[in-house]
């Protein structure tokens, strides 16, 4: 399939290339990840999953996150600020796909 894609086509207008577009990155598929396991998630709870990310970079991946459409972020009206982020629909359709790239690494280990 992926070589259809070579042959018939420039890169740039494959489905290959818009999903890598929107999971590309250091954080992005274990964002994805930790939402599917523990949503809802809150910021902090997040940065606590994820020890080595930063709160600019994890701030920056969830905007870009949301603006894919892949996830939700819900603000509620208190004090202190309460922000909780979701898979959406969309981003619980890529959740297949990121488990057959877990189930390929657990089964080539090396």
């Amino acid at each position: 399939m992926i070589k259809n894609y070579i042959e018939n086509a420039n890169f740039e207008d494959t489905g290959f290339h818009y999903t890598l577009s929107l999971i590309s990155g250091k954080y992005k598929m274990i964002i994805l990840y930790c939402l599917m396991e523990f949503a809802p998630v809150r910021f902090n709870d997040m940065r606590r999953y994820i020890k080595t990310i930063s709160d600019k970079t994890l701030s920056a991946n969830l905007k870009e996150l949301e603006a894919d459409g892949l996830i939700n972020r819900r603000e509620y009206p208190q004090i202190p600020p309460k922000v909780e982020y979701r898979l959406t629909e969309r981003g619980k359709s890529l959740m297949a796909v990121l488990d057959q790239l877990c189930v390929w690494g657990e089964m080539n280990r090396q």
